[in-house]
């Protein structure tokens, strides 16, 4: 099972109120923060996620391919929380439509240190 899985900042405070604008509405809650490293939780349960800066006191930096995808509730929660990433400073990955024949619709942004996160809603399948 997985217990977290962590991107790397050089700023945590501008970290810090950067996902506060996207975690929150997905029902996510920072449940620690030091100078070194924040952890979220959600109310679906599952593994965490934190921001950190490297404990080696090296430069964070995102890894080509290396990418963190939150499974939402809706499409509008999707549309909703791509624009926020974007009016808080992200960069667009890939605006929200329909991905992979329509198999779950999609966005992607970068955050402000360059990582990149999906937000993604699939549907309940049936039967």
């Amino acid at each position: 099972m997985i217990s977290h899985t962590m991107i790397g900042t050089n700023d945590i405070e501008k970290a810090d109120r950067f996902y506060q604008k996207i975690l929150p509405p997905m029902g996510g809650r920072q449940i620690y923060k030091s100078e070194q490293v924040m952890f979220w939780e959600f109310e679906q349960g599952g593994a965490k996620f934190a921001v950190s800066k490297p404990f080696d006191s090296k430069p964070a930096t995102y890894g080509n391919g290396t990418m963190v995808a939150f499974q939402l509730q809706s499409k509008a929660q999707v549309r909703q929380l791509y624009a926020a990433a974007i009016d808080h400073g992200g960069g667009c990955e890939g605006e929200p439509g329909e991905r992979n024949s329509g198999a779950f619709y999609g966005a992607y942004f970068r955050d402000l240190d360059g990582n990149k996160v999906a937000l993604f809603y699939r549907p309940p399948q049936e039967g």
